[in-house]
Parts: structure tokens; C-alpha cells; sequence
């Protein structure tokens, strides 16, 4: 199992779409940074008029002309600016300063996400792996039942056929072997799509059937047993990405606040600088070309609506960081609860597994006991069939009380933020791997 959490954040696509969901919102950092530098136009505009045009002091005439602009900045006209300046700069003051805060924020939330997103699926690759040792067990469990009920079967059979028993006890015996023979089949279909689940996480040929190395299903133990749930709740709340993720959300949203309300008071720059060849003439002419250059810098006030648009701006910034701050108490709350509902699994299910195995024990030995008197033509078979079927119960109730347990350790680990990293090694007890098989 250790190699299969290992591997699996590297393989399946949720951890790629959450990784590359990062790159993008630090590619969102990245151009927010330089949202004042400003962009270069070069190019080459031509401007031809010909018919009326009204000149500044009013008169209308003819004045057919032409324009050539070449270098940065194009599509100069008459004494004006460039239409297109060559290095043009048009941004909102408070966007520089707040906007790289809010990407900041925005991308650190993503990057938790792809660390919660690992995390979940190092529980549910745990899961599923466990779900396929189990469908092995099980499957081990009713071969062994269902060899079991077939010697019943054939002692009956045979006791029926010489006078020393009756057909109803062998009718029984025949229907109790069918049931386990289904049995078998149900866990073979148990294994297949558990197999294909497991598949499925590491991203694998589908075709591929997984088959566990472990022989058996060993109880694990991540947190000792008597680790207080006092300790455990400052380390999930300290490691779960949840959290950091949602602190990062608030702070994005304390930006975007700070951003509405600084608005108004800070001023909209709009810069542009060009130098290019020009030349013009009448008609078609274009002569005395030279070196122009044109430098516009303007910084304007807006109040977006007659400031009825900065009271909405900014009363939906205040609910979205009210909406961030609950919903990341809402998280503290879930974290919480997960350690303590781990740690109350943890605890009943490992006393579970002292019982389920003494209850093993006893139907091993309750069945061996009734086999003999059959043999011995001194006890019914019913009763070695109700004891065929208390020791499959009672292997199953072992098995799912194993199983169950570890799976417990494992959301506990997830519900801690799973301090156990990977790096540090798995516990020797899951130290294997699944190979696949044909």
C-alpha cells in the first residue's frame, strides 16, 4: 500500500487539474505585478482625406491630405497624439496596489487546494486498497465455507444413501453448499470492481486487475490508542489545507475591500508615449518626414454612478469577506468534528477486533466439534450447518472489524492533515505493494 499513496498523487488527473488550476492563478500574480508597466505598439499607420473639412477656426474647404506614421505609435493625425501610442499605459492606481495582494491571496488558496486534493485522495486510494484486500479476504473466506459445506454435503449424501441418515438432512446439506457456492461467485465480482476502482485512482490500463501482496489484513496504527483527543484537535486544526485555504480566502476578500473603498480617492492613470518617423503633405504627398515625439500623461478621479456605484461596490465586497469568514468557520467546525468522529472509530473499532477474534475462535472450534459427532453418527447435521454458518458470520464480523479499523486510522490521519507524510515512510505494516495480474 505504501508504494500505491506514494504514487498516486502523481498519476491521478484531480491532482494535475488542481495543480495546473494553481499555475493558473499564479500566472494571474504574475500579471497583476505589472499591471502599471505598459504595453508596446510599433507599426505603421497611413491616413489619406480627401473633400471638405472644417478647420479650428471654422471655416470649411477643401484640404486634401495625407499622413505617414512608422515606428512607436501609429495613425498620427494632424496635430494630435498618436491614436495608438507606442508605449500606452492605461490603469486604475488602486488596481496596482491592490490587485497583486488579491492574486496573492487567490493564488496561496489554490495551492492549499492541491494539497487538499492530495490529501483526499491518499484517503480514498487507502479506502479503495482496503476494499480490495477485503474482496481477497472475503473471497478466502468463502472458498474455505463453501469446502466446508461440500464435505458436509457429500457426509450427508452418504449417510442418506446406507439408511444411516434421511434425505431432508442431505436436501438441507445440498441447498447450504448452492448458498456458499453463490457466495464465492459474489465475492469474485466483490474483487473485480474493487480492483477496478483502485484502477481508476492510480489511472491505469483498465484492463489491469490489481492483486494485493499483503497475505492478510493487519490492524495499523497511525496515532497510538491513548493519544488524548485534546492533542489531536491543535494538530488537525494547525495542518488541514481546509483551513489554510480558507484563511487565504479571507484575506483575498479583506483586499478586494480595501480595494472598493480606496477607489474613489485614488486616481486612474492613463500614460502614453511615442517616437516615430511622420510625414505628410497635400493630396497624396508625403515629404518632410522626421523623428515626432508625443508624451501624454493624465491622472483623472472617477465615482463610478454618482457614487451610488462605490456604495453597491463596496457593500458587495463587505458580504463576500462576511461569506469567507463563515464559511471558514464552517470549516474549523467540519475539521473538528472529523478528529473526533476518527478518534470515537478508532477507539470502538479496536475493541471490536478482540471480540470478533475470540468469536472466531469459538466457531472454529463449535464447528470442528459437530463435524466430528456427524462423523461419529452421533450428532444432526442441522447442527454442523448452523455452526457452518456461525463461523462464516463470525469471519466476516473479524475481517470487516479489521478492515473497518484501519479504514478509521486512515480518516483519522486525513482528518490530522495527514502529519505521517509519505517522505517520513509508511508503517511497516503497510509496507507493500500491488502488482497487477491477468
Amino acid at each position: 500500500m505504501a508504494n500505491i499513496l506514494a504514487s498516486v498523487a502523481g498519476r491521478n488527473p484531480q491532482v494535475s487539474f488542481a495543480t495546473q488550476r494553481y499555475a493558473e492563478a499564479y500566472a494571474r500574480l504574475i500579471a497583476a505585478r505589472v499591471l502599471w508597466l505598459p504595453v508596446i505598439n510599433a507599426g505603421v499607420g497611413w491616413n489619406n482625406h480627401a473633400g471638405p473639412i472644417q478647420a479650428s477656426n471654422g471655416v470649411v474647404d477643401q484640404f486634401p491630405r495625407s499622413s505617414l506614421t512608422a515606428g512607436l505609435g501609429v495613425q498620427t493625425i494632424g496635430a494630435g497624439s498618436p491614436v495608438v501610442p507606442g508605449l500606452f499605459a492605461n490603469f486604475h492606481s488602486a488596481d496596482a496596489i491592490f490587485q497583486p495582494k488579491i492574486a496573492n491571496r487567490a493564488a496561496a488558496a489554490r495551492d492549499a487546494a492541491v494539497r487538499k486534493t492530495v490529501n483526499d485522495l491518499l484517503l480514498d486510494t487507502a479506502l479503495a486498497y482496503l476494499d480490495l484486500l477485503r474482496a481477497y479476504q472475503l473471497h478466502a473466506i468463502t472458498v474455505d465455507i463453501r469446502f466446508r459445506a461440500e464435505e458436509l454435503a457429500k457426509a450427508t449424501a452418504d449417510f442418506a444413501r446406507t439408511g444411516e441418515g434421511n434425505e431432508a438432512d442431505a436436501d438441507r446439506a445440498a441447498t447450504e453448499l448452492s448458498i456458499r457456492q453463490n457466495e464465492v461467485v459474489r465475492a469474485e465480482e466483490e474483487i473485480q470492481v474493487a480492483s477496478a476502482r483502485v484502477v481508476e485512482l492510480l489511472n491505469e490500463n483498465p484492463n489491469v486487475a490489481l492483486r494485493p501482496l499483503e497475505p492478510a489484513i493487519a490492524p495499523v496504527e497511525f496515532v497510538p490508542l491513548d493519544t488524548p483527543i485534546q492533542t489531536l484537535l491543535p494538530t488537525g486544526l494547525t495542518n488541514r489545507p481546509e483551513l489554510s485555504e480558507a484563511s487565504h480566502l479571507v484575506g483575498e476578500a479583506v483586499h478586494r475591500y480595501r480595494l472598493e473603498k480606496s477607489s474613489p480617492w485614488l486616481p486612474n492613470v492613463l500614460m502614453g508615449t511615442s517616437y516615430a518617423a511622420f510625414g505628410g503633405g497635400p493630396g497624396s504627398q508625403i515629404n518632410n518626414t522626421s523623428g515626432r515625439f508625443d508624451l501624454d500623461a493624465i491622472a483623472y478621479w472617477q465615482v463610478r454612478n454618482l457614487g451610488v456605484g462605490e456604495y453597491a461596490a463596496r457593500r458587495e465586497a463587505r458580504a463576500l469577506y462576511d461569506q469567507t469568514r463563515f464559511a471558514q468557520l464552517r470549516v474549523m467546525n467540519e475539521v473538528a468534528r472529523e478528529i473526533v468522529q476518527a478518534h470515537a472509530q478508532v477507539q470502538a473499532r479496536h475493541r471490536q477486533i478482540a471480540i470478533s477474534q475470540q468469536a472466531v475462535e469459538r466457531a472454529t472450534a463449535s464447528f470442528e466439534r459437530n463435524y466430528l459427532r456427524v462423523r461419529n453418527l452421533k450428532g444432526l447435521p442441522i447442527e454442523t450447518l448452523q455452526a457452518i454458518q456461525a463461523l462464516d458470520q463470525a469471519r466476516r464480523d473479524y475481517l470487516r472489524a479489521l478492515v473497518d479499523y484501519n479504514a478509521a486510522q486512515f480518516r483519522l490521519q486525513r482528518a490530522l492533515g495527514w502529519p505521517v507524510r509519505l517522505a517520513e515512510g509508511i508503517p511497516a505494516a503497510l509496507s507493500s505493494s500491488a502488482r497487477p495480474c491477468n
